[in-house]
C-alpha cells in the first residue's frame, strides 16, 4: 500500500507517535488504521477513562455527567 501526498506536519506526528509507543511507523499505522477501521473495544475505552481520570487531582469535586446533561451543558 502506498499512501501519497501526506502533509509533512501528518508525516511528523504519526513518526512521534510511532516512536513514543516504541514501534515502527509502519506497525503505528497498522494500529491506527484497525483502530479507525474496527473501532475502539470497551476495554479500550475504559481503559482511555481511566487514564483521564488519574489526570484529576482526587481533592477536586467533580459533578456528575448525568447532572450536567440535565442543566443542558453539553450544547
Amino acid at each position: 500500500m502506498t499512501i501519497r501526498n501526506l502533509d509533512d506536519d501528518v508525516v511528523a506526528a504519526l513518526k512521534r507517535r510511532a516512536k513514543a509507543n516504541d514501534r515502527s511507523l509502519e506497525a503505528e499505522l497498522r494500529v491506527v488504521l484497525d483502530h479507525e477501521v474496527r473501532g475502539r473495544t470497551t476495554e479500550d475505552f475504559f481503559a482511555q477513562a481511566a487514564r483521564i481520570r488519574a489526570m484529576t487531582p482526587k481533592d477536586r469535586p467533580q459533578t456528575d455527567s448525568v447532572e450536567l446533561l440535565h442543566e443542558g451543558r453539553w450544547q
